[in-house]
């Protein structure tokens, strides 16, 4: 049953087409925001970083970084050898594209996240999909919509932001070192609850210097191998061009997939990875500190570029240049084995080990507050303690549980989040796009009026 649920949602006639064409969309209607600004919305974010005198609860670099905590995990490392395996090279070019659109769709998600955002029984800031469908939208569709997303989003993070992760981290550490599950979900569960229980704020300055920290790391080992492997590079980037609309042929252990196949794979597990969509983005988005929810939206469009047109990518390039492949390999599993192909040693598979641990750990720490802010739109403020708790305890059943099933149902979740959201984006598109140009005239008459002036 689940699993023609999934093929149904993720089908070609349901999300895929809708993800895309919402994202080309957006796109047209920002005049290519994305592309014209992204320089600006990497300064803000990375180097501006906060407006300290904006309401909020958290500066824009910890509102991204808890952003990408949420979305740099097994899904970069995983998830990508998944679509490779399944769908060939091919299906790296359509998780680029993925990401390439949904910039413009994080963008909307996290401007109309701010721009709805309400203040909660403990001053908190609280936004996302469940506000502006329910306020933006509006009337009887509006607040059927934002329970709709509210209740799929506080059980979809038990799936992909909780189980998936700390079971693949179970899975990898036993594979590895032959550490029990139960001894890797005691640890995971107790720094989870560290940093979860304490809310934004805690979640916001653990993210502003472990998530740089542990992309940095992994990058590094990723160049390493394409360094190594620098003349297979381009006849690697021509493969995934060619295949995606071709498909690939058998190699090796693998079994050949068509194009239906790369496309499939390559938009679901780019949305498993980078999460434009969904929702969460304006999740993380409304806790920032900001004086205009479009300032928030390029800084936080900046999440998909780092997570999916950096990190994917050299993921992606590793497993094609080492020629893994074609192994028959599938996972995490393939991963390790093209950076130990590519690194001397046993450093390639202590790289894609630690990488595993420490995004996965992330993913956690980030889903567990998208969680709560969806059950305190459901419940009140009261019910936000005890999700924290089950959240956290959670962690250790999907460190000992066998998860065959929970990564259909994390596909599920996210689809069910997705549809929602999509209808909004598309309602409240118009809206967006008119105060953005708005803003954007104005940034431009300021900046011209300073040039004279100096």
């Amino acid at each position: 049953m689940l699993e023609r649920l999934n093929a149904l949602i993720w089908g070609p006639f349901l999300l895929i087409p809708l993800l895309l064409l919402t994202g080309l969309y957006l796109t047209v209607l920002l005049r290519g925001l994305q592309f014209t600004h992204l320089v600006r919305a990497l300064r803000l974010g990375l180097i501006e970083r906060s407006e300290p005198d904006a309401a909020g609860d958290v500066s824009h670099y910890q509102a991204l970084t808890t952003a990408l905590a949420a979305t740099v995990g097994v899904g970069n490392i995983a998830g990508v050898a998944t679509a490779i395996s399944l769908g060939g090279p091919g299906a790296v070019l359509w998780m680029w594209c993925t990401g390439l659109v949904g910039m413009a769709t994080k963008y909307t998600e996290a401007y109309l996240g701010v721009r709805f955002r309400r203040v909660d029984a403990a001053g908190e800031q609280s936004g996302g999909p469940q506000f502006y469908l329910t306020h933006g939208v509006g009337g009887p569709l509006g607040r059927f919509l934002g329970v709709f997303f509210a209740v799929a989003a506080a059980i979809a993070a038990f799936g992909i932001g909780n189980m998936v992760q700390s079971n693949t981290v179970a899975d990898e550490l036993h594979s590895q070192f032959g550490i029990a599950p139960w001894l890797t979900g005691i640890v995971l569960t107790v720094a989870a609850g560290s940093v979860v229980l304490g809310g934004i704020r805690t979640i916001g300055r653990v993210t502003a210097v472990f998530v740089p920290v542990m992309m940095l790391a992994y990058i590094l080992g990723a160049a390493w191998v394409l360094v190594v492997h620098a003349a297979e590079v381009p006849a690697a980037l021509r493969l995934i061009v060619h295949d995606a609309f071709t498909g690939s042929a058998a190699a090796g252990g693998f079994a050949g997939a068509t194009v239906a196949a790369a496309m499939r794979y390559g938009v679901a597990r780019g949305i498993f990875s980078n999460e434009s969509g969904l929702g969460t983005g304006g999740i993380a988005a409304a806790a920032a500190r900001t004086t205009h929810p479009a300032r928030q939206g390029l800084v936080s469009m900046t999440q998909t570029f780092l997570d999916t047109l950096v990190v994917v990518s050299f993921t992606a390039l590793v497993i094609v240049v080492t020629g893994a492949w074609t192994s028959g390999e599938t996972g995490a599993p393939l991963t390790s084995l093209a950076f130990s192909m590519g690194m001397p040693g046993n450093w390639g598979g202590l790289v894609v080990t630690a990488g595993i641990v420490l995004f996965a750990f992330s993913t956690l720490i980030g889903w567990g507050y998208y969680g709560d802010r969806n059950i305190e739109r459901l419940f009140g403020r009261r019910a936000v303690g005890p999700y924290r708790v089950v959240f956290v305890l959670v962690t250790f059943v999907g460190a000992v549980t066998e998860l065959e099933t929970v990564w259909t149902f994390a596909d599920v979740a996210n689809g069910l989040m997705a549809l929602p959201n999509l209808v909004g984006l598309i309602l409240l598109s118009g809206l967006v796009a008119r105060e953005t140009r708005a803003f954007l005239e104005g940034a431009r008459e300021s900046d011209g009026s300073a040039g004279r002036q100096r």
